[in-house]
């Protein structure tokens, strides 16, 4: 059995593939293993090319009718939420250019709903973005992944964390991304997906001088340390089963994008029973 299967080679999301992508579970399914940056993924699930594929919640939200997410592979949580960072300090986003890492990221999502302000936004990949504010080319920048640790480092400052407004906001966990498949390949074989996804991690977890050859190959540029932050970060309970908590913060948070009108009504189940 062949299944073509997406996500990034960010830190968490190879510690959690990294025992379906060495044949340590699930061995009787091959894995077609696509490697691509998350607002990458995003915009290919607009294709309906892949039958599993990381995705950010706000992509998800446009893509409902073909996929349902699993409650294992996630990152979700608190104190996870990206940052809108500057050079100078900054009074309002009124007026300024900021560079974003992708139209359909969760984290755009989240500064459509908090600011009031008109802005522009221009799209960079994720580790353009902080140089891009370091040298004068956008006013700001909205930053993810292991780039909350390192922002300092290019004399940035954090002007918010949308992490903490939602938190404040609403009073749930902040749900970044998860893990789509095609709700056409049955519920059995979801379900047995679903499984090996807990397995693969519980498999980081106890072997991890095994899986860390793979993490680090594909973290580029990144320290040990900023590594091993990042999986400490984003993968956790919740990566193991989102829960009733992770599935209502998801709700609250499409709740809110469709009454502003930017994402589409759902009728149909959003998670794998």
């Amino acid at each position: 059995m062949k299944i073509t299967l997406g996500y990034s080679p960010c830190p968490n999301d190879s510690f959690i593939f990294y025992a379906l992508a060495a044949n340590k579970v699930a061995k009787d399914i091959a894995w077609d293993i696509k490697l691509l940056d998350v607002e990458a993924l995003n915009q290919l699930a607009k294709t309906n090319s892949l039958d599993l594929s990381k995705i950010s919640y706000h992509a998800y939200g446009h893509f409902a009718k073909d996929y349902i997410m699993l409650s294992a592979g996630g990152a979700l949580g608190k104190g996870v939420g990206p940052l809108i960072v500057s050079k100078a300090n900054l009074d309002s986003l009124a007026n300024k250019t900021i560079a974003i890492p992708g139209e359909l990221t969760t984290a755009n999502l989240l500064l459509e709903l908090s600011q009031d302000s008109d802005y522009k936004t221009i799209v960079l990949r994720y580790d353009k973005i902080m140089p891009a504010v370091a040298s004068g080319q956008v006013d700001a920048g909205l930053i993810i992944h292991e780039s909350r640790f390192t922002f300092g480092e290019y004399g940035l400052k954090q002007y918010i964390d949308l992490g903490d407004w939602w938190e404040t906001e609403t009073g749930h966990l902040l749900p970044l991304g998860g893990i789509m498949a095609k709700r056409e390949l049955g519920h059995e074989l979801l379900s047995k997906i679903n499984t090996a996804l807990k397995e693969s991690i519980a498999y980081s977890y106890k072997y991890r001088s095994q899986a860390q050859p793979y993490i680090a190959k594909h973290a580029t540029e990144m320290s040990e340390e900023v590594m091993q932050k990042h999986i400490d970060l984003y993968v956790n309970d919740y990566s193991v089963d989102i829960g009733q908590d992770g599935k209502n913060a998801v709700k609250e948070l499409f709740a809110r994008a469709q009454s502003r009108g930017l994402i589409p009504k759902i009728n149909l189940p959003l998670f794998l029973d």
